[in-house]
């Protein structure tokens, strides 16, 4: 068997020793930096997942806050009730929160609908939106505070004879005050939903 002579011997022990290594390794260094790369992706990875998961709850929210309406406006025509959008603003908790609820208008006075209780549900919106109602061309500032009574009237009614008083919820970003969503309606209770305030085809629709 060959056996390496003493000076081959002796660079291979002085190169281990001063740190050369063997081809293909990594330094401890460059694994550490490595990983720090690795992580940074992960987490900006993490953080836009989540902003888009927000974007397109609010979306959802938005859109069911325009079909519920128009579906309370129907069913306002077909039950001879009238029924109504109940805003409300929740400080009981570190953030407050803007949410809404539904009503219908009953003998005894405005309760809970009866009908479609699956459609009819209550919402809280994200943190991070901003709430404001107007009704015709005049802000609405009385939102009521959570815990809404039962019996407490909505500021949105969908009479039974198919009308509306004409006006425009508008979502605002908490932080930059931005327009997020504008839904109008007009008195027949056609409803336009704006994305950042704009039609989305950038025509004018009104």
């Amino acid at each position: 068997m060959s056996r390496l002579p003493p000076a081959a011997r002796a660079g291979f022990s002085s190169s281990s020793a001063g740190g050369v290594r063997a081809p293909g390794g990594f330094s401890l260094l460059e694994l550490l930096v490595v990983l720090f790369v690795v992580v940074i992706i992960t987490s900006l990875a993490t953080l836009n997942v989540g902003s888009g998961n927000r974007e397109l709850r609010l979306d959802a929210q938005v859109r069911d806050i325009q079909n519920v309406a128009q579906f309370a406006l129907d069913e306002a025509q077909l039950s001879g009730r009238d029924l109504g959008l109940l805003l409300f603003l929740d400080s009981r908790g570190p953030e407050t929160l803007f949410g809404y609820d539904w009503r219908e208008r009953r003998p005894e006075g405005w309760r809970r609908p009866q009908v479609a209780s699956d459609v009819f549900v209550e919402q809280t919106l994200p943190v991070e939106v901003v709430l404001s109602l107007t009704l015709e061309d005049v802000p609405a500032t009385e939102l009521l505070p959570a815990p809404v009574a039962p019996e407490a009237a909505p500021q949105v009614v969908f009479y039974a004879s198919g009308e509306v008083v004409p006006g425009e919820l508008e979502l605002r970003s908490r932080d930059s005050g931005a327009v997020l969503w504008r839904l109008q309606w007009d008195l027949l209770g056609r409803m336009t939903l704006l994305r950042r305030g704009e039609p989305e085809d950038g025509l004018d629709r009104s």
